[in-house]
């Protein structure tokens, strides 16, 4: 286990002797003790100042309510996990606890379930620390320019991903101004991601699942608000933290980053594993990939994790993918064939492409690629998209 530090807000005697015997046989050093929170601004101050990696809370001391408590202590320390202490396992109040905005909630026997929330803070830390990405992957479409087709390729493909894998898949829309994941995929949720980028201090299981829709098992999709004359712009650090709260309970996380690149897209791309810049073959669009790309290496994200999807590619293109490569400085992940028609009968439908149709055997393919599964044999000796 990885050394921590703690405050502890205990007010029972036995509380206190029963953290203090856990505590003794754990690499953790005691920074703040306190039996109450008697003064709020001295309080916050203090823990701003020492800044504990966790802070242990006997919440029968809080006179205030607990969403107004713990609000109090993640807006001032949002980094400091808070770990929620009781007498019993009341399933009301744990809901409660946790909906207000505890991280974790432990209730005796603490040698046991207090160790077990130490230890996953201390992995939490390790990972943090060394800068090492564990949980699950996360994938993101960005466009060129509007009109390219990342929003309907990201949908496709978090749908595939779904299909033909057994883990638990992320829709998330971040083109905060379109917001039409919402609209392809029919989430009828109230919230949007702005809810969460907003509230990042009260961003907990419960509350995250209030926000997410799901458009069929194993699929959640969260939307984005859509055209606003007025909204809170988030900032960069409440969207690194949702980025990471997600990897850490999605398998595979799909991201659609609207078009062009943008601070909000710099900060996605920070803790994004793949990106797949999504462009079409006309002359403006392929300015914006060069554009772009440049961006990329200016803010020096790295363009190797930046890789092209040609969409709308005619059967026989003016430019080769090598050409592409050599004249935009960036690899071609994969070309898709202009098949806008069954596009648009499919969403004039309120569908999704059938996975028979050849552009929908292309995504299909697409898909399995990106989520690392073996390629089924193909018929065709040759064809210029894989039909």
């Amino acid at each position: 286990m990885y050394p921590i530090t703690v405050g502890l807000i205990i007010g029972g005697k036995e509380f206190w002797d029963e953290v203090q015997l856990c505590l003794q046989n754990l690499p953790v050093r005691t920074v703040l003790e306190q039996s109450e929170i008697d003064d709020w601004p001295a309080f916050l101050a203090k823990l701003e100042h020492l800044s504990p990696d966790a802070l242990l809370l006997e919440i029968s001391v809080l006179k205030e309510e607990w969403e107004e408590a713990l609000g109090k202590i993640k807006l001032r320390a949002p980094g400091c996990m808070v770990v929620a202490l009781h007498t019993a396992a009341d399933p009301e109040t744990i809901l409660s606890v946790i909906r207000a905005g505890a991280d974790e909630y432990v209730y005796p026997p603490l040698t046991v379930n207090l160790t077990k929330a130490l230890e996953r803070l201390s992995a939490r830390k390790v990972r943090t620390s060394t800068g090492v990405r564990t949980g699950g992957k996360i994938c993101a479409f960005l466009s060129a320019k509007g009109g390219c087709g990342a929003t309907t390729i990201a949908c496709h493909t978090a749908v595939e991903i779904t299909r033909q894998t057994n883990g638990e898949v992320l829709l998330a829309d971040l083109d905060l101004d379109a917001g039409l994941v919402g609209f392809l995929m029919k989430s009828k949720s109230g919230y949007s991601v702005l809810d969460a980028l907003n509230n990042t201090h009260r961003l907990d299981a419960n509350y995250w699942k209030a926000l997410v829709s799901n458009g069929m098992p194993r699929l959640g999709v969260i939307k984005a608000p859509g055209a606003q004359l007025v909204r809170n712009e988030p900032r960069p650090e409440d969207l690194r933290h949702v980025l990471q709260f997600v990897r850490f309970h999605y398998d595979w996380t799909i991201l659609d980053l609207g078009r062009g690149f943008s601070p909000l897209v710099a900060t996605a791309l920070e803790e994004v594993d793949e990106t797949f810049l999504v462009t079409t073959l006309d002359v403006p669009a392929l300015h914006q990939v060069k554009q772009i790309v440049q961006a990329v290496t200016d803010a020096g994200l790295g363009r190797e994790r930046l890789s092209l999807i040609l969409n709308r590619v005619p059967k026989v293109p003016d430019v080769t993918p090598e050409e592409l490569e050599k004249l935009l400085g960036v690899s071609v992940h994969s070309m898709l064939a202009d098949d806008y028609a069954s596009i648009y009968e499919a969403y004039a439908e309120g569908q999704l492409l059938p996975p028979g149709s050849t552009l929908g055997k292309q995504l299909t393919r697409l898909a399995s690629r990106i989520a690392g599964l073996p390629e089924r044999p193909r018929k065709k000796k040759f064809s210029l998209f894989g039909d």
